[in-house]
């Protein structure tokens, strides 16, 4: 019955007859959605499927209330106008959770680091980051909900202690005393007072090497749903200390320096890059924290074990990060009290 509901999905949303076109279930990873392919390439098509009371919720932005329209689209619609490849969208019903996508295949950026030169692609992934962001502070919408929502206060230092949560207390097994869980929530909450001081924009959130794809040899962005504002530095945070693809320092900080090129190119505005780089670092303690904690939440609540492989690549980023950010030893010590790795 699912297999025939989704060819009738994409007949609709196309008009055109699938007959019993072979279904694939894709990789689900962490999102509450699910994906299937309807077809064989050229002829296929991707059905999202979502939980009837999840398609306007998301799990980490909470801010805004229930929206209007469907985040996906919302800002699909807004990356669109600012000339940012993105799937194309045959078709939506809201009544059945279902949407009919262009199929981008599976190769993804970190697929294609297999191949292809590891420095030339970064190189395009940080000009389009570069270009995206660059037209959206030139271009803001405020009727896009991702200009409704942003890292402030409170969601800087929420993830923090998602991580106290699950990545130091529960990955343990141990518990702060009162007096370390005081000292954790005077560091978490200085950290998130210095994030909050920078001003904001556009930020994808998770632009990494498994939310882009490599479509006739295009760039494609998905996943961008839980767009919200943020500092320049998060979405390069996200892609240069990728969980999934760890890079060596130096090709981090050149690749820092051609982001910082190309928006110069895109806007003449110049930037202090060493004051850049050590907010990249500050950003990154805070980001890999959440990331360590939010796999062990995966594993543990929706019993998905997939990502704990990259808990090891996580801590290693924040503990190179502390070592670039003295004034925050104390805090890396009382971490790696719980946490050997970050030591």
């Amino acid at each position: 019955m699912l297999e025939a509901s989704l060819r009738q999905n994409v007949e609709r949303a196309t008009g055109r007859s699938v007959g019993a076109a072979p279904i694939t279930a894709l990789v689900q990873n962490a999102s509450n959605r699910s994906y299937y392919r309807v077809g064989v390439a050229p002829d296929s098509w991707v059905v999202m499927v979502m939980p009837p009371d999840a398609a306007l919720k998301s799990e980490e932005v909470t801010q805004g209330g229930t929206p209007r329209e469907l985040p996906f689209l919302d800002v699909h619609r807004y990356l669109e106008k600012l000339g940012i490849r993105v799937p194309k969208v045959h078709a939506w019903t809201p009544a059945e959770g279902r949407m009919v996508l262009e199929d981008l295949s599976d190769q993804t950026f970190e697929k294609a680091l297999e191949t292809q030169p590891k420095e030339a692609l970064y190189r395009r992934a940080v000009e389009l980051l570069a270009k995206m962001r660059a037209r959206a502070e030139a271009t803001p919408d405020p009727k896009c909900i991702a200009f409704s929502r942003k890292f402030d206060h409170a969601l800087y230092d929420w993830e923090l202690h998602h991580f106290r949560e699950w990545g130091l207390e529960a990955w343990s097994g141990k518990k702060p005393t009162d007096a370390e869980r005081s000292e954790l929530d005077r560091h978490f909450n200085a950290i998130a007072a210095r994030l909050v001081a920078a001003p904001v924009g556009f930020t994808h959130r998770d632009y990494q090497s498994r939310n882009l794809m490599l479509k006739g040899g295009e760039l494609v962005v998905i996943d961008f749903q839980d767009a919200l504002q943020g500092p320049r530095q998060y979405d390069l945070v996200a892609l240069l200390r990728d969980s999934y693809v760890e890079l060596e320092r130096p090709l981090v900080e050149h690749l820092v320096g051609e982001y910082i090129a190309a928006f110069e190119r895109e806007t003449k505005e110049r930037i202090e890059p060493k004051g850049f780089l050590a907010y990249f670092d500050l950003l990154t303690v805070q980001r890999k924290l959440k990331d360590a904690g939010r796999f062990e939440f995966i594993n543990r609540v929706k019993g998905n074990p997939g990502f704990l492989p990259s808990i090891p690549a996580s801590l290693r980023y924040v503990r190179d990060a502390f070592a670039r950010q003295p004034d925050l030893k104390p805090l890396q010590a009382l971490c790696a009290k719980y946490v050997p790795e970050l030591s």
